[in-house]
């Protein structure tokens, strides 16, 4: 076990050989817009990554978390009573599909989700079943993310999500299904001339059509260094 250096004035314990968070968790949190007071729900927040980062990025009201694993959710709790933020971040173990058993109806003003990226079956799927989940879509799907992002919602209520270019479609659809529209959308390239790998998502419940192609984001500069933009979001000069 390791206890990392956010950079942010707080600190993450991580297993060495399980799931450590990566850069989709740090764009994905300077992509939302939590307000003052607002509450905000990760889902599926593994080691309690995006919970942390939020709460130093945002003035939010309270931060919470839902993960499947009993492992994960003990280590996240480590982190919170490491960097004393009971007060603000708690996790509770369950499954995203048995939201309305966890969480009451339009209880939360944000929702956030770094969820698995591919399709089950596609790809080699790691033994690990952690890994697998976190990875594939075994124990949860796109779908399933935007059902439950829909009923925690409260009307108007903002969801962020970092996902892949390629299942564009199956978000469209589920998003859709779920009384989400997308009203801000940003791809993000390894570097110049590369074609995006990953997507930032901002949809709203229950509003109106009408969607925004924000600028390109661009991971690493020309000589494989990290551009500025990248360098901010880790909060680096």
């Amino acid at each position: 076990m390791t206890l990392d250096d956010l950079q942010n004035g707080y600190f993450i314990w991580q297993h060495e050989q399980g799931f450590r968070f990566g850069m989709d968790a740090v764009l994905l949190s300077s992509y939302a817009k939590v307000r003052r007071d607002e509450s905000v729900l990760d889902l599926g927040t593994g080691n309690g990554i995006i919970p942390l980062l939020l709460a130093s990025k945002t003035q939010s009201r309270q931060i919470r978390g839902i993960e499947l694993f009993e492992k994960n959710v003990s280590l996240a709790n480590k982190s919170i009573s490491y960097n004393s933020l009971e007060d603000r971040i708690g996790i509770k173990e369950g499954d995203i599909r048995e939201i309305r058993s966890l969480f009451d109806a339009a209880s939360f003003d944000v929702a956030v989700s770094n969820p698995p990226y591919m399709p089950a079956g596609h790809g080699f799927v790691a033994p690990d079943e952690e890994k697998a989940a976190a990875r594939h879509e075994i124990r949860c799907t796109v779908f399933d993310v935007a059902a439950a992002a829909s009923f925690v919602l409260k009307g108007g209520g903002r969801f962020y999500m970092v996902h892949r270019p390629e299942r564009l479609s199956d978000i469209f659809r589920a998003f859709d299904a779920n009384h989400l529209e997308i009203k801000r959308m940003r791809f993000v390239h390894p570097s110049y001339g590369r074609e995006p790998n990953l997507l930032l998502l901002e949809a709203r419940k229950g509003a109106a059509s009408g969607v925004r192609i924000e600028a390109p984001l661009y991971v690493y500069d020309e000589n494989g260094n990290y551009t500025e933009e990248t360098l901010s979001f880790y909060g680096m000069p």
